[in-house]
């Protein structure tokens, strides 16, 4: 895809997300880019339809995206290859703007359709599935179980690769560069070296973190969509839950043991969008 003109009289480069139901990437992803709300080179809007998928609610969405005319969307949503979101996908590539697709691991299935579309896309395969049977599933435990996924994503790695890649195409738009739309898979090992440990036992926590996020899903898509005796089918996601809520411990173990080196990678925005970097905690970030 060639450069595409950004908004000159605002001097940003404008970012829609579009957000249709709900991942364990979508509540924070806008935030991933601008966490001190001091960024000065972006503008950001976020379009969602709530939980609903259905194929009107993805449409709106999508419409209302493109109607604010963004330099760069950005789409979420589970199973990406479901009606709803294939028909948003059409919108997008009609508009002919840059598209990023992030979505879970059964999103695998559409990724030659996103490709043949002209879509970037980013599948985070430990991004699983929430246990939502009416028998186990109610707001509090919603709201518990996307707080332990997040847990997860943020520490082992996904979000880094999120942000870095989404400024990557930030920076290279705002440069007048040639735009090349992610096509990434992130399994663990994606995942954790893209996390910056330092301690090869933090590392390791963290890809145990990963996979058992990723391996949990198997637990809830049996509880969800295969199993029909209400008794198994609710200790099977109840099963999917605690492994998420196990994983999420072990990932924040993880983050300690970084912490108590004193060797915890952040990386800071400035005003500017450039990307900083720092380890120590009395430390000033400087430039990567």
């Amino acid at each position: 895809m060639d450069t595409i003109s950004w908004c000159p009289e605002l001097g940003k480069i404008k970012v829609g997300f579009a957000k249709v139901g709900n991942i364990g990437c979508s509540p924070l992803i806008e935030f991933l880019l601008d966490e001190r709300a001091e960024r000065e080179d972006i503008e950001v809007r976020v379009f969602g339809s709530g939980s609903k998928m259905d194929p009107e609610s993805c449409v709106w969405v999508a419409e209302e995206t493109v109607k604010y005319a963004p330099n760069l969307v950005v789409f979420t949503s589970p199973n990406a290859s479901l009606p709803g979101p294939s028909k948003a996908r059409e919108v997008f590539q009609k508009s002919n703007i840059p598209t990023i697709i992030v979505s879970d691991n059964p999103a695998k299935k559409a990724t030659r359709l996103m490709e043949e579309a002209g879509l970037g896309y980013i599948i985070v395969e430990g991004d699983v599935m929430i246990g939502a049977r009416r028998e186990f599933l109610d707001p509090i435990e919603m709201a518990c179980f996307n707080s332990d996924i997040i847990k997860v994503l943020a520490v082992t790695g996904p979000f880094e690769v999120l942000r870095a890649t989404i400024d990557k195409l930030i920076t290279t738009i705002k440069n007048g560069g040639k735009i090349e739309l992610p096509r990434i898979i992130v399994n663990k090992d994606r995942a954790v070296n893209e996390a910056g440990f330092n301690n090869p036992y933090a590392k390791a926590k963290a890809a145990s973190a990963y996979e058992m996020v990723r391996r949990a899903g198997d637990l809830t898509f049996e509880g969800c969509f295969v199993e029909k005796d209400w008794k198994r089918y609710i200790e099977l996601v109840c099963a999917g839950h605690e492994i998420v809520r196990a994983a999420a411990q072990l990932a924040d173990e993880a983050r300690e043991i970084e912490k108590g080196n004193d060797m915890l990678t952040r990386k800071p925005h400035n005003n500017e969008g450039l990307t900083l970097k720092k380890n120590r905690l009395i430390e000033k970030p400087h430039i990567l």
